[in-house]
Formats: C-alpha cells, structure tokens, sequence
C-alpha cells in the first residue's frame, strides 16, 4: 500500500462497552463504503490502550470520512464515553516492507 495515506489512532478506552462494539461494527461498515478507504489494522491490549491505521488514497478522502455525518456523531460519543485519551497522526506512506503472509 505504498503511495497512499495512513491515519494512526492511538487510542486508552474507559471501562465498560458502553454500546462501543456496536458503534464500532457500524463505523467498519460505513468506512468500507467510503470512497478513497483502502483498509484497516487494528489492535487493543489488556490495558484498554489501542491502535488503529485506517488506509486512504489521498487526503480529501480522509477529510471526506471525517466530515461524514454519522462518523461525527460516533466521534462526539467517543469523546464524551469510550475514550480517557486518543491521538490522531496522519502520515503519507512511501514505501512498505513485509515479510510472510
């Protein structure tokens, strides 16, 4: 996926679900219909801390998906119930390495 966009979402959860799985399920199937979206990593420890990298073709779409209605009003929740504390970076992607799978 080189040449594209990442946003990195580091994220410490409050307790409780809160409806947060629910908010989640719906939020990774709006993005996956919003147009410049190319994928998703995400993960979460014990510690309630998270990171997430949403992949983007280019930088409008990623204004695009954060001005999407529903997305800010998911956004606001997070603010007020899920989240003691996130950090957001968006980074252009230039080149990639893998190994394996």
């Amino acid at each position: 996926m080189t040449d594209c966009f990442a946003v990195i979402f580091t994220s410490t959860r409050t307790e409780g679900d809160n409806g947060y799985a629910e908010a989640a399920e719906r939020m990774a199937e709006l993005v996956s219909e919003q147009p410049g979206f190319l994928g998703v990593e995400s993960v979460r420890g014990a510690d309630g801390v998270g990171i997430t990298v949403s992949y983007w073709q280019s930088e409008a779409a990623i204004l695009a998906w954060r001005q999407n209605p529903e997305h800010q009003v998911i956004q606001a929740r997070g603010r007020l119930e899920w989240y003691s504390a996130f950090h957001t970076r968006v980074c252009r992607v230039e080149r990639e390495y893998r190994f394996g799978q």
